[in-house]
């Protein structure tokens, strides 16, 4: 299995998932101007989309969007309790934070990073981001983590767009309690071997 990223990429969320699951994996950094692999491999003839993460598995499919991508490798490792069993309500509610993730703060940074859009325009945005994250903290203003004690995949996304807070907004999360969950996820074990090994590969 081969998991195709770029450093400070949402290509971190499936990493953080593999390196949670255990499940043994290689990585290949893409350069996503040019669209080739570390490799030489042009990476659109593994993803036509152009954009990570790209996920290929070991009978030679490309598995994309990374929103599904950590579904599917939690399904792989059930015992890793990375998400619930499929058909729970527990399950649908880790599939309702990864879409508002997706949707509401991944998506949302988007106008920050183009630098055609006018400067009001990402007031506007940050603005509109600070309300989405209030959400997400006041999720974890009481509990570890976004469904109780336990890890999940969505903490994994929500832990690359607080990344992306820290990098696009301003280097202070935006409440106390996000500071907290920061601090928790970035101390896990997998999530610093997932960045350091985004940092050396």
């Amino acid at each position: 299995m081969k998991l195709y990223f770029a450093s400070n990429a949402c290509s971190l969320s499936p990493h953080i998932a593999l390196r949670e699951s255990g499940l043994p994996f290689e990585l290949e950094r893409v350069d996503l101007k040019t669209k080739r692999t570390a490799s030489g491999q042009d990476f659109l003839a593994v993803n036509p989309k152009g954009y990570v993460p790209a996920l290929r598995l070991d009978d030679g499919q490309i598995l994309t969007e990374g929103a599904v991508i950590v579904q599917w490798i939690a399904d792989q490792r059930p015992e890793s309790g990375l998400i619930p069993p499929a058909g729970t309500m527990a399950r649908y509610r880790v599939q309702e934070w990864l879409h508002y993730i997706a949707t509401e703060l991944h998506r949302g940074f988007g106008p920050l990073y183009n630098k055609l859009i006018p400067e009001e325009v990402k007031a506007a945005t940050r603005e509109k981001l600070a309300m989405r994250f209030a959400f997400l903290a006041a999720a974890v203003e009481t509990q570890p983590y976004l469904m109780g004690a336990t890890f999940t995949v969505a903490d994994g996304y929500a832990f690359y767009t607080l990344r992306g807070w820290k990098r696009t907004v301003r280097p202070e999360l935006p409440s106390p309690a996000l500071q907290v969950y920061f601090a928790r996820i970035l101390a896990r074990p997998a999530v610093i071997a997932a960045l350091d090994a985004e940092r050396d590969a």
